[in-house]
């Protein structure tokens, strides 16, 4: 039932819940940056182990987080949402353990599938548990709360770090996620979409990962290997995966529409991406900006505090804290930049935002050795925080307003899979492309270098899409069919990681009745 107010007992306790819930996730993609230099040097990791460090969570954060979402409507969300919770928890010690850099890929890749269990199901709960009048200000304070640990994250991590040792960047999300367990246990409500009908796209599930896992291996490991077969193989199979992954999907969609069950029968499983919804040119082409631009911050993200240690002599703490200017500028810029865009439309801010990430880039590829903070990391990272602060509200908005109403919910998962995707496989392809690759992260002037080209590479990414933008997105693409403008949903904070998931348009109103929304379905 939807009828917790948000500052009451109840209220609060459910907004610890979810709000911890999901920094415990945010909190591990932050700090596991921070960390790699000296894991790499506890485990004897080259430079693939570190990017399979970072990608091997994404890989199945980003494979699983649609089919965790349906599993919450279908199961009842708290009880998925408390699975993806101890499944963290248990692979995150999983990872703290690890005695060799494959144990730690692995446990990462655990990792993830809990984070895809977690994540879309902190944000349902709310929408399915608060009242209407509520639930704005309870996604606000949860948006705003996720916002501080994603700023804290690496100053965390960089202390953990130099005071305990990587290790405890894992270890200590075992006894946050016992919290978490017992809060929700004991005052989160379950909820579940009572129209949630059908079996699981599995298959669709396991198609996308596997496309994506070979795509990533093939772009990771060709440098090393050059042309091996195993390679190829990766190459062909993640190819071939993402063919079947498509035709599977549009007749599965194809199946629904024509009514495909027959009596006794279960009705054929919801295609986990409709393919309908890119039925709009609009959707398409934002959701291409998107892979540009998160696939050239996701290098940034993990190349730049490993330069910041490797080549510029800081420790992990100052390296850890140097991009917070980023987020703390994401914080107080998001809602004034989703409101600009309402009023002139999202082109602008979204072509201008890109430009100067851009810029900013540029100038992060001029931190080397003997960088000074204040001189040369701190002017590039708040250029670099103004542009993000720009696009990223009014790109989250524009997803939604150019997809059908009865796909919103679908295309904000979509929009945050595309994302993480973009992260994937630019985090794979482009450092070995830059000449990072073996030992490349022990010796300072030959890393420098391939970080310097990176960077440039990366730059061009988001000037590649912000002339993309330019080109294609329209100055109304904030307005229905209508006329009615849509309000940009990242009111308080965006995440710099993927966009936040957002509702379905059918929860922002309860029923008269009073009944638990259908919640959020991506």
């Amino acid at each position: 039932m939807a009828d917790v107010r948000l500052g009451t007992g109840p209220g609060r306790w459910i907004l610890l819940a979810t709000v911890l819930g999901s920094g415990v996730a945010l909190l591990d993609a932050t700090v596991v940056n921070v960390a790699l230099p000296a894991l790499a040097d506890d485990l004897g990791a080259d430079m693939a182990g570190l990017q399979w460090t970072v990608n091997a969570y994404t890989l199945t954060l980003a494979g699983f987080i649609l089919l965790g979402g349906s599993l919450g409507d279908r199961l009842g969300r708290r009880r998925i949402f408390l699975t993806g919770v101890v499944w963290f928890a248990v692979a995150s010690a999983l990872c703290g353990l690890a005695p060799n850099i494959e144990m730690l890929v692995l446990s990462r890749a655990l990792q993830g599938v809990g984070g895809a269990l977690l994540t879309p199901g902190s944000l349902a709960i709310i929408q399915a548990s608060f009242t209407a009048d509520d639930r704005p200000r309870a996604v606000g304070a949860w948006s705003g709360l996720a916002g501080v640990a994603g700023a804290a994250g690496p100053f965390a991590g960089g202390w953990l770090v130099e005071a305990a040792g990587w290790r405890w960047v894992f270890l200590l999300n075992v006894p946050l996620a016992a919290v978490v367990v017992l809060v929700a246990v004991r005052h989160v409500p379950e909820s579940a979409d009572p129209e949630a009908r059908g079996r699981f796209d599995v298959l669709g599930a396991v198609l996308a990962a596997l496309a994506l896992a070979g795509t990533t291996y093939a772009f990771t490991e060709a440098p090393a290997a050059g042309p091996s077969p195993l390679v190829a193989g990766a190459a062909a199979a993640g190819a071939a995966a993402a063919v079947v992954y498509v035709l599977v999907e549009r007749a599965r969609g194809a199946g629904r529409s024509r009514g495909g069950r027959r009596p006794g029968r279960e009705p054929p499983p919801r295609p986990m991406l409709p393919l309908d919804v890119f039925a709009s040119r609009q959707f398409s082409a934002v959701n291409l900006v998107t892979f540009i631009m998160y696939g050239g911050m996701g290098v940034l993200f993990f190349l730049f505090v490993l330069n910041l240690q490797v080549v510029g002599g800081f420790s992990p703490i100052a390296a850890g804290t140097a991009l917070l200017p980023v987020t703390v500028l994401m914080l107080l810029l998001s809602a004034r930049a989703g409101a600009l865009a309402q009023r002139i439309g999202p082109r602008l801010p979204m072509t201008a935002g890109m430009l100067v990430a851009a810029a900013g880039m540029l100038l992060v590829a001029r931190v080397g050795e003997g960088a000074s903070y204040l001189r040369d990391v701190l002017p590039a990272v708040v250029v670099f925080g103004l542009g993000l602060s720009a696009a990223v509200a009014p790109l989250t908005a524009t997803v939604l307003a150019t997809a059908q109403v009865r796909h919103a919910g679908v295309a904000s998962g979509v929009n945050n899979a595309v994302a993480r995707a973009a992260g994937l496989l630019a985090v794979a392809a482009i450092p070995p492309l830059a000449g990072l690759t073996g030992d490349a992260y022990q010796n300072p002037a030959e890393f420098s270098r391939g970080f310097g080209i990176a960077m440039v590479a990366c730059a061009a990414l988001l000037a590649a899409g912000a002339l993309l933008t330019f080109l294609t997105v329209a100055d109304d693409a904030l307005r229905t069919p209508s006329g009615e403008k849509v309000a940009p949903e990242c009111r308080t904070q965006c995440g710099v990681g993927a966009p936040q998931l957002q509702p379905r348009p059918e929860t922002v109103a309860a029923g008269p009745r009073g009944d638990a929304p259908p919640g959020t379905r991506p």
